[in-house]
Parts: C-alpha cells; structure tokens; sequence
C-alpha cells in the first residue's frame, strides 16, 4: 500500500517554509496550541472573505499573524474597524489559551492579486459554486480552465469525492490538464483542500497546481 504525504511537508525546506516561525523553544507546546486556536477562529470568521493562508511570526515581545487575502478590502473594513475587531478577538482567544496572560498581536492583510494561481483559494471557489448546487462537471472544467491559462501554470489536477450531484452512492472523479510532477521535491507545486457541504452530503476538493521545478 502506499503512504500518502501531504504535498506541502515533501517540500519543506526545499521549495516551501512552515507557516509559523519564530522563538518557540521551550514553550513549544503552548505557542503550538495557541497557533491553532489562532488560525481555527480565523477560518470561522473569514470564510467567504477569500483567504489564501495565515502565517504567524513569533518574536520575543510579540505575535505577528499575515493573513494573505483576495479580498483584504472585507477584512479591513470601513476605516480598520474590521482588523481592530478581528485583533480584539484574538487576544480574547489567547488570553483563555494562555491563561489570561495577555499578548501583544501585530496584524497584517496582504493581498492576493489573482486567486486562480493560488490552489487553496481555487478550492475554495469550486466548494462555493457546489454548495449552489451547480453541476460538478461544469463546475470543475470551468476552474480547470482559469486555471490553466496563466503563463506560471505548466499543470493542474482537481480532485472531487463525494455524492456527486446528489447521487446515491459516492464516487472519486479527476480532471487534469498538462504535466504534473507530485513526486518530485524540487517540482513547486501548490496544494489546496475544501469541503462543499452540500445538503446531500460533503463533498471534498483538492487542487494541485504545478508551476515547474525549483533548483
């Protein structure tokens, strides 16, 4: 049997970095429990609001967390009152984490200029267009395409499981265009998951995306 990988951790100090860096050292276990705490409330909160990651940045004096966003405008809100209340939010979540010990969070939105490179965001369209009950095929052959028109793309794979299009028993169907190397180290590929929750079931999304090979 085979032993799948995640695409992301194959490459990690090859073509890819972790998502959290900093001083972690003897608290590690805390800092780790307060980094998912972190980015589960910001998975709740900025669902439909097109986030691509979040990295975090510990330093000795304070939390840095860079939300990367194809649409910064929602999250910053009228005047920042979105970014001060997402702010507030955290520091509430950590404080129950940390027992009221409180943190100093440095904020950041980046944008994402095109959502269609990105495998995470692609996802997360295609979930979106299904939980609407658009057909599948129509669906994944349309991202397939929007996709695969960008100069940087040299392959793309989408992936959906599930009851598709309501049908009785649950199958796994795959649309692929041009080269996709997923057991090269050096092949740079994006990765990105989804679930559409459907009223007849959920439905899972992956996305590769291949964009050459780094030396």
């Amino acid at each position: 049997m085979t032993h799948k990988v995640h695409p992301k951790i194959y490459r990690i100090g090859v073509t890819k970095s972790w998502d959290s860096k900093g001083f972690y050292e003897k608290n590690f276990s805390k800092f780790l429990k307060e980094d998912n705490e972190i980015r589960e409330l910001l998975r709740k909160e900025l669902r439909t609001m097109g986030v691509e990651k979040v990295e975090i940045e510990r330093s000795a004096e304070e939390v840095g967390v860079l939300i990367y966003s194809s649409r910064p405008g929602l999250i910053i809100g009228r005047g920042g009152e979105g970014v001060k209340n997402l702010k507030e939010k955290i520091e509430k979540r950590l404080r129950k984490v940390s027992g009221n010990e409180k943190k100093s969070i440095r904020l950041e939105i980046k944008e994402v200029k095109d959502p269609w490179i990105s495998a995470s965001l692609a996802a997360s369209e295609i979930a979106r267009q299904l939980e609407k009950r658009l057909p599948y095929r129509k669906v994944v052959k349309q991202a397939l395409h929007k996709i695969a028109m960008h100069k940087e793309v040299k392959g793309v794979r989408i992936q959906v499981a599930g009851r598709l299009n309501g049908i009785e028993i649950a199958r796994n169907e795959f649309f692929q265009q041009g080269q996709l190397k997923r057991a090269t180290i050096r092949g740079d590929l994006d990765y990105g998951f989804d679930m559409a929750r459907c009223p007849y079931g959920a439905i899972g999304i992956k996305v590769f995306i291949y964009k050459g090979e780094k030396f």
